[in-house]
């Protein structure tokens, strides 16, 4: 079914959705609040970009010792997964503000992760979000050939031990976004003209992606070298660190969301429809994870209430812990799932557990 398009039912349980839209809608009316960001949001990107931007200035503009400066770096990767997950993210899902330009200022700040606002929001918005842990769909399910995140993907050998080498791969998710990624993607997006909004002109985005690359160098690698009395390859080794600490935050928290023992991975039937109306699928294939740490909850910018922003993706993840009680509340009364893990630990173990379910030869994995 791979490339085949996919339709949803239509006839399971339409009311679940149109119930739950009419409560959450209901208690923003009520709260007389909008859905977008608040100043919690706003305080919250100052933090963030200060984590991420300070520590740099300080590197190039002080006389620090080359320990400090790693420790630094570090910081920078922790800031880095920051904006991420609590900036970008709202930004290009046009949740962080009620006017469209703040949202694609902040959406834009991708370009501080390396990335390509185009290629993500192809990736995320369109394949990731609409065909939720669908083989040969969303593309979140794809790690090329050395892990296996589906029972429907291909076996191999080395899979017995994914288990073990996997989280060693999840720091390079940036690093690949600044070398090849970005690349790949935009051939293979544009080929197949997938957009979120208006498809941009194949000239333009191009040289976006050329133009931030050069820029992103420029500032990251070559401008370091020219100012400060430090080994190339030691510029080169915190330049890798801090891309590596980001990598493994924004890896690990993307896991626990839907590679874990309790979401499914279903395939569509023959005529490419889905078991499930949309809403419903999001259930099945979603998880929550430690929604009652409120650290974790500030940091991942939400993130460990993937049910709430797969259902409303468009709703700022500052609401989510207020409309979770709604959610779950009206999946209980239509006798469906709400899969949730009490704890990071938890849902961390379930996450590795399955991993090693999926690395056993697939004759053995149900």
């Amino acid at each position: 079914m791979k490339g085949a398009q996919i339709r949803f039912s239509r006839v399971n349980s339409p009311a679940f959705f149109k119930t739950l839209n009419r409560r959450v809608n209901t208690y923003f009316k009520e709260q007389n609040i909008k859905k977008t960001g608040n100043w919690k949001l706003h305080l919250k990107t100052m933090v963030m970009f200060t984590l991420f931007t300070a520590p740099y200035f300080l590197i190039l503009l002080s006389p620090i010792p080359q320990w400090l400066m790693l420790i630094l770096c570090v910081i920078m990767g922790i800031g880095m997964a920051g904006i991420g997950m609590n900036v970008m993210h709202d930004g290009n899902h046009g949740s962080y503000s009620s006017k469209r330009w703040v949202n694609k200022l902040m959406g834009s700040s991708m370009y501080f992760l390396a990335g390509n606002v185009y290629n993500w929001q192809v990736q995320h918005n369109v394949l990731h979000h609409t065909y939720t842990n669908i083989h040969g769909h969303d593309e979140d399910l794809d790690a090329g050939r050395i892990i296996r995140f589906s029972r429907h993907s291909d076996w191999k050998y080395f899979h017995k031990f994914q288990h073990i080498y996997s989280i060693f791969l999840y720091g390079l998710l940036t690093v690949n976004w600044v070398t090849t990624v970005d690349f790949k993607q935009t051939a293979r997006y544009l080929k197949r003209k997938l957009s979120y909004e208006k498809l941009p002109n194949a000239f333009k985005q191009w040289t976006t992606v050329i133009v931030s690359k050069i820029l992103y160098f420029s500032v990251w690698i070559v401008t370091p070298m020219l100012v400060l009395d430090v080994a190339w390859y030691k510029i080169l080794l915190g330049f890798f660190v801090m891309h590596y600490v980001a990598g493994l935050i924004l890896s690990t928290v993307f896991q626990l969301a839907h590679i874990i023992e309790e979401t499914d991975t279903p395939l569509p039937s023959e005529e490419g429809t889905m078991k499930n109306t949309w809403a419903i699928h999001q259930l099945f294939t979603t998880t929550n994870f430690g929604t009652n740490n409120k650290f974790l909850s500030w940091f991942t910018g939400g993130l460990n209430h993937q049910v709430e922003h797969h259902i409303f993706p468009n709703i700022s993840h500052v609401h989510y812990p207020k409309i979770s009680k709604i959610i779950k509340e009206t999946a209980k009364e239509f006798n469906l799932p709400y899969y949730e893990y009490k704890s990071m630990g938890s849902a961390l173990a379930a996450h590795f557990r399955h991993l090693k379910h999926l690395g056993m030869n697939p004759n053995l994995t149900s």
